[in-house]
Formats: C-alpha cells, structure tokens, sequence
C-alpha cells in the first residue's frame, strides 16, 4: 500500500502540474497564424521569450491586437 502511494502521487502531481501549467503559454504559433506575422514581429532577434519583446510585442500584450502598432524596427 506505501509502496504504491509513493509511485502514484509524484505521477498525480506531475501531470497536475503539467495540466495547469499548459495555459499559462504568452504565445505560440497559433497566434502567429491569427496575426499571420512571424514570431520575430513581436520578439527581438534570438529564441522568442516573454522578456524579449520588442515595441510591437509590448503593444500586443497591453492591447492584444496589432491594429495601431508601431512599425517594427529593422
């Protein structure tokens, strides 16, 4: 019976945390093929992360829409 509660509740809370976890996604290809815009728009140069958005991307998280958005930089 312990043995089995040791195996089963690391399982439970894993997956519970996996489960929760998985909305908590800032943004993903979905929502590169709405705006159909590449991830680069919003996020600088290198891996696309929640601290690298650049002004589009700040404009996007405050407004969730890219009407009115500044130009990006080249």
């Amino acid at each position: 019976m312990k043995r089995t509660i040791r195996l089963v509740l690391p399982v439970a809370t894993l997956l519970v945390a996996f489960f929760a976890a998985n909305g908590l996604v800032f943004a993903n290809k979905e929502m590169a093929k709405k705006e159909k815009k590449a991830c680069v728009t919003c996020h600088e140069k290198g891996t696309p992360t929640k601290d690298n958005l650049n002004n589009v991307g700040k404009y996007y998280k405050a407004k969730k829409t890219l009407d009115g958005a500044p130009a990006p930089a080249k």
